[in-house]
């Protein structure tokens, strides 16, 4: 099989923390009510950290971990929705700071299910013989573009990133990915600049709602329905494509953006809750990061080991979806 082996992962989260009591200071909520709804009990803020930070950081440890020296990388790709410039990419910053002088470089964005896009980017460019290396990381800043007036979205989002170092192998691999372009109006934030010399907003209409300046929109209804079903649905897809069942899988990592979306897709997807791994309590929704933050997590208490069976699942706005299912 066309598989990949993970060398090494790091994460990196700023010191600062804001938990939900935190959040009852600024907008009418408690604890009780962000618990039950969400799981989240704290998440860690940037303060002022740049959304390439945060990937260098995550990256110096996965390179460490698999004692990869610098110019072994040959590829980075680098998943966010939160680039801090227009123009040069993430992935060029990332290369410059750590001295990756052998990379070319590739930014994505694919929302919260970027993680697996990246990954399985990665993967395709392995099996062309020119990448033998490559650097995978997801890093995230949500707090750029969240509203702490609207008590809805406020209280969901962190900031974080987290890395991986994948070479070519014939272990076992699997991928199905996706979107449903018509659910893009249900999550959605605007660039920053929207003057132009010339406008013509008659002809040009986004079907997209009107927002409050660059600040992040969400269809919460929307989104649970879309990802409570599709969850399952790439996950057994993906199961398909190597002839197993999701009893098979010794661990789910989800992406991790409300914990009733989860255990509705373990109840749909007829596994244990025990088979998920959670870390939505401590870090809220990272984005792209969540599911490569809970996988470094794991790997690093132990709980996933070498030959265990992992399958990753991701979904966000586009609206994206896709899955991994892959030998550690």
């Amino acid at each position: 099989m066309q598989g990949i082996n993970i060398l090494g992962t790091g994460l990196y989260v700023p010191e600062k923390i804001m938990t939900n009591e935190d959040f009852s200071k600024i907008v009418e909520t408690n604890d009780e009510w962000i618990t039950t709804r969400t799981g989240i009990k704290q998440r860690h803020i940037s303060t002022g950290h740049p959304t390439w930070y945060l990937g260098v950081e995550a990256a110096k440890k996965a390179l460490e971990v698999s004692n990869t020296n610098p110019d072994e990388i040959d590829l980075i790709v680098i998943s966010t929705t939160t680039p801090d410039y227009y123009t040069p990419s993430c992935s060029c910053i990332v290369q410059r700071e750590l001295n990756l002088t052998n990379a070319m470089t590739i930014d994505i964005n694919c929302a919260c299910t970027g993680f697996v896009y990246a990954l399985d980017m990665a993967r395709r460019y392995l099996f062309t013989g020119d990448v033998k290396k490559a650097l995978v990381i997801s890093t995230e800043n949500p707090s750029t573009f969240i509203d702490y007036d609207d008590r809805a979205t406020c209280i969901l989002f962190g900031d974080g990133a987290a890395a991986c170092i994948v070479e070519a192998s014939d272990k076992l691999y699997a991928s199905f990915l996706g979107a449903d372009g018509n659910g893009a109006k249900h999550l959605i934030s605007r660039h920053n600049n929207k003057t132009r010399w010339h406008k013509d907003e008659e002809r040009f209409d986004d079907k997209a709602p009107e927002t409050k300046e660059h600040y992040l929109f969400q269809d919460g209804k929307e989104v649970y329905k879309f990802a409570t079903k599709i969850l399952p649905f790439a996950a057994n897809k993906t199961l398909e494509r190597v002839n197993l069942t999701p009893e098979d899988i010794s661990f789910f990592i989800p992406h991790q953006a409300n914990l009733r979306i989860i255990q509705t897709a373990a109840s749909n997807l007829g596994v244990s809750m025990d088979k998920f791994y959670v870390t939505l309590d401590k870090y809220g929704n990272t984005s792209s990061s969540s599911i490569p933050i809970a996988f470094d997590e794991a790997v690093k208490n132990g709980i996933i080991k070498r030959g265990d069976k992992i399958c990753m699942i991701g979904f966000g706005a586009g609206l994206t979806y896709g899955a991994i299912v892959l030998e550690y």
